[in-house]
């Protein structure tokens, strides 16, 4: 700012700032910035209208009476009016009671109860679930059809869904025992994941899951990360260029996602699982596919060498172990090596 200030002394701030293409508020800001502070060494002026300090402890005194102990500030001044006494005014009071820490809402306050971050690990299919809830478009505006996904985390397999025209528990429950009846999942050997919706909190699916060897797991509140895979699934459904802004009826909506997760589970190469489909990861088939794509570099290597500049290409594989908010590396390792020989599942 040392031009626009001398170029400012000889021709003006605004002219000085429009030539140096400096803002002016950028000026200004700066000089605040820089000018030296001025300390005052002089006291406080009392104002004449001041109450004197017998007076302040008067107040105090009598705002500390057990008659006034319970009420608000503006109930004391009101009732002090109706005695036919005047102490000081309403801002004076909470002024003398700021002072002495004391002004502050008496009335209790609820308090949060803190929820712990859920960290889960899958392995392989039916470890670990995810199911969530989402709106499709219906044909009129404020009307709304429910789909209903469940998600294996560890293949990205959409194990079950259904449509309906509201959320339900009872529908929830039903998808999840189907579902788990279809992939012929061990009681006890299942987590399922979901946020804190009506429908995942109802007392009569989590004593259905309860029933089924089901271990329940809830999302915190109003932290969408803790169910990425459900959220991350819904985007790719909506982002799909076929996606259509609203739904004719509940037939063409049931008939769209028929032929979207087929394409999903059964075509979809997904980023996450090494550019595999969910269903060969599911059920199996990635070694064979995965050592098949490396044939196929191999050869491109041998053939053209030149054009792989870091080397012989190696096939990308998904991961072998899927977290929810996964552990810090540190703390993974020495979990992994306390628990040798363990099951993943008691990570979770």
């Amino acid at each position: 700012m040392g031009p626009a200030v001398e170029l400012g002394l000889l021709v003006g701030i605004a002219v000085a700032c429009a030539a140096l293409g400096v803002a002016r508020a950028s000026f200004y800001r700066a000089r605040r910035r820089l000018a030296p502070k001025v300390v005052a060494n002089h006291p406080r002026h009392v104002p004449a209208r001041a109450l004197g300090a017998t007076e302040r402890a008067a107040v105090i005194e009598v705002l500390h009476q057990a008659r006034f102990a319970d009420l608000s500030v503006r109930e004391v001044y009101a009732a002090l009016l109706d005695d036919g006494r005047y102490l000081c005014s309403i801002a004076t009071m909470y002024r003398l009671l700021r002072a002495l820490g004391e002004s502050r809402e008496r009335r209790a306050q609820r308090q949060h109860p803190r929820y712990a971050m859920p960290r889960l690990v899958a392995a392989a299919p039916n470890q670990v679930w995810t199911w969530d809830i989402t709106k499709l478009g219906g044909p009129v505006k404020w009307l709304y059809f429910s789909l209903y996904v469940v998600l294996d985390i560890f293949s990205r397999y959409v194990v079950g869904w259904l449509v309906a025209e509201r959320e339900n528990h009872e529908l929830a429950g039903r998808l999840i025992t189907q579902s788990m009846a279809k992939q012929g999942v061990t009681p006890g050997t299942l987590t399922v994941h979901s946020d804190r919706g009506a429908p995942m909190k109802a007392k009569p699916l989590v004593q259905l899951l309860a029933d089924l060897g089901v271990t329940r797991s809830l999302s915190r509140p109003r932290v969408s990360n803790d169910n990425p895979f459900s959220e991350s699934h819904f985007k790719t459904l909506k982002y799909c260029p076929a996606f259509p802004q609203r739904f004719g009826s509940l037939v063409d909506a049931r008939a769209f996602c028929r032929m979207f997760f087929a394409w999903y589970n059964h075509e979809h190469h997904h980023t996450g699982l090494g550019l595999l489909t969910p269903h060969s990861v599911h059920y199996g088939l990635a070694e064979a596919l995965l050592a098949g794509r490396q044939t196929v570099l191999e050869g491109a290597f041998k053939a053209h060498p030149e054009r792989f500049v870091r080397g012989q290409p190696q096939v990308l594989r998904p991961p072998p172990t899927v977290w929810i908010n996964p552990l810090a590396p540190a703390s993974l390792e020495v979990a992994c090596s306390a628990n040798s020989g363990t099951q993943l599942s008691q990570f979770r």
